[in-house]
Parts: C-alpha cells; sequence; structure tokens
C-alpha cells in the first residue's frame, strides 16, 4: 500500500483525484501545512479497521474497570463529592 504525502494547497486542488487514488487504489494521503503533518485521507477499510481496533481497546478497559469496581467496591455520587469536598 502506497503513502504518499501532499500539502494542503495542492490537496485543494487536487481533490478529485485523491478520493479516487485512495478509494481506488487504496493510497494513503498524507496532508500536510508547513511541513508538518496535519490529518489523513485513508481507505475506509482502513478507517473500519481503526474503529474496530478502538473499540475492542473500549471493551477491555470497560471490562478491566468492572472487575477493578467488583473487587474494590464502588461510591455514590454523593460519597463522591463528599470526598472530594
Amino acid at each position: 500500500m502506497t503513502t504518499t504525502s501532499i500539502n494542503t494547497v495542492d490537496a485543494k486542488e487536487e481533490l478529485t483525484e485523491i478520493v479516487n487514488r485512495v478509494a481506488h487504489n487504496k493510497e494513503r494521503i498524507i496532508l500536510t501545512r508547513r511541513e508538518k503533518e496535519i490529518a489523513a485521507i485513508v481507505p475506509i477499510e482502513d478507517l473500519k479497521f481503526l474503529e474496530s481496533l478502538q473499540n475492542k481497546n473500549d471493551l477491555e478497559e470497560a471490562a478491566e474497570a468492572l472487575k477493578e469496581a467488583r473487587a474494590h467496591g464502588t461510591l455514590t455520587l454523593d460519597e463522591l463529592k463528599t470526598d472530594i469536598g
């Protein structure tokens, strides 16, 4: 899979071509401004994969938090307010 950098001024002029390259050639485009990477345009499959990883990580963190709550107990909102003043 190819990754290409392009500055935002050029990207603005070539948006249709960039979208076609990403959609059809599965190319990843990094957008730059003043030689700094600021964003990326990626194939939808890449985005869906990243979202699935994030969802999996969120579920793992939630399961760990639930496990900790069961092991150490929880506070009511009023108890928390009292504890933190």
